[in-house]
């Protein structure tokens, strides 16, 4: 059983990462916000495709790190 729960892991942290690299860095930005006085304009970053990326992959070490340490 354990074998199984550290490749469920390893892949759940897997996804989870490229899920957040994808919304923060490869995605276009879900929306813009544009100063009106000096005329610049910010990207905003879909947050929470980002921490539910950030949340699957600290999920899945802490899968794969707890099936993997030896019970004493």
């Amino acid at each position: 059983m354990r074998v199984p729960l550290i490749i469920a892991g390893v892949l759940l942290a897997a996804a989870g990462g490229a899920l957040a690299y994808h919304a923060l860095f490869v995605a276009p930005p879900s929306s813009f916000v544009v100063n009106s006085s000096s005329g610049s304009v910010r990207e905003i970053h879909n947050f929470w495709r980002a921490a539910g990326g950030f949340a699957l992959l600290v999920i899945g070490l802490a899968v794969a790190f707890l099936s993997a340490r030896r019970r004493s």
